[in-house]
Parts: C-alpha cells; structure tokens; sequence
C-alpha cells in the first residue's frame, strides 16, 4: 500500500511494503507524483518508509532515482523509519549518504 498524505506540510509520501522488481513501475510513477507536488510546495521530499520491510536493487534504483530529481528541484529527500532491512540494503549499497535519515 501506498499512498500520499497531504493534511500538514510537508506532504509525505508512504510507502510500501516491498519496493521490488514486481511493484517499481507502480511505486516508480507514483512517488513522482508526489515529488512534483513537493516541488510546488517547495517542501522536503519526505518518503515514510516505516512499513517497508523488503526492498530490492530495483527499489534502491527508484530511490536513487527520486533523489536527483529532488536535487534537481532543490529539495532534500528525508527518508523516515527505514526498516533495518532498508538502513542495511542503502548501507551495502553506499547509498545511504544521499538522503537525510530520520528514525
């Protein structure tokens, strides 16, 4: 499941459970979405991924993705609650110094 949440600033985008191969296209044009209106609210880019429990090389190419389209707006994206699953997968991957890591 996901979905965006827009009640106070800054929208925050949920994630899924799983960000693998089967749902990227889903959580791919999605998240851009929500990206395109964290541009126009010119706030962070902030992906909840407190559910996320699995995440695979496919998902760490959307994040990695989404991350320098922020950049290009000039926004930080701010990763909340990733999993110790997700912390290791950005971690191994040396990854995890692009976002801003919140528990």
């Amino acid at each position: 499941m996901m979905y965006i949440a827009e009640a106070q600033p800054p929208v925050v985008m949920i994630a899924p459970e799983h960000i693998t191969a089967e749902n990227r296209l889903a959580v791919r044009r999605l998240a851009l979405e929500f990206l395109e209106r964290s541009s126009q609210a010119r706030t962070p880019f902030v992906i909840d991924l407190r559910s996320t429990k699995d995440i695979d090389a496919s998902g760490l190419g959307i994040l990695v993705l989404l991350q320098k389209r922020a950049r290009e707006y000039g926004l930080v994206t701010r990763l909340v609650g990733p999993s110790p699953v997700v912390r290791e997968a950005l971690r191994s991957a040396r990854l995890d110094y692009l976002f801003e890591i919140v528990d």
